[in-house]
């Protein structure tokens, strides 16, 4: 869908060239590029590789948990009456499911964590962007992508986008 959404708009560039060349005026950003490169998307990782290590020191005592349980159960079942080896295999189900759910919530919540800040930081880039695009003239100012097979670096407007991000973020 997006190759079929730029090659029309490239279709129509072309068309614009023949037509009217002398007003039509063409940039690029690096999306990629600028997410990572802001203030904001380096905050943002710095926060997120925080919940992180947080979320990955709980994973890590949890495991060793289950794993001595499991020593435990595998040492003793055979000592054990069936009972109690059945609340103890019961029990360390128990533990497994939790543990399960907590690496699925964890994972849900850096992922969604990630989505926010990305979300947030793109709204702004996209503001900017326009603005940037209105004051300075620009036809069309497109996202780099794997579909542009040829653009040229003097087009590229990914650093001056990024500095007007940071300092908006400034103020």
């Amino acid at each position: 869908m997006k190759r079929a959404i730029l090659a029309g708009i490239v279709a129509v560039c072309i068309a614009a060239t023949s037509v009217c060349a002398a007003d039509l005026k063409l940039g690029y950003i690096d999306m990629q590029r600028a997410l990572n490169g802001s203030d904001a998307g380096k905050e943002a990782k710095e926060q997120l590789a925080t919940k992180v290590k947080k979320y990955q020191d709980e994973i890590n005592v949890k495991q060793e948990d289950l794993k001595k349980l499991k020593d435990e159960l595998e040492k003793q079942g055979m000592l054990l009456s069936d009972s109690a080896r059945a609340t103890k295999e019961k029990d360390y189900q128990n533990k497994l499911k939790d543990f399960q759910r907590f690496t699925k919530d964890a994972q849900d919540e850096l992922q969604g964590k990630d989505e926010e800040f990305t979300r947030k930081i793109l709204e702004g880039m996209e503001k900017i962007i326009k603005e940037y695009g209105r004051k300075n003239g620009y036809t069309f100012i497109l996202v780099k992508s794997e579909s542009m097979l040829f653009a040229d670096e003097k087009v590229d407007l990914t650093e001056e986008i990024l500095k007007l991000l940071n300092a908006n973020r400034k103020k």
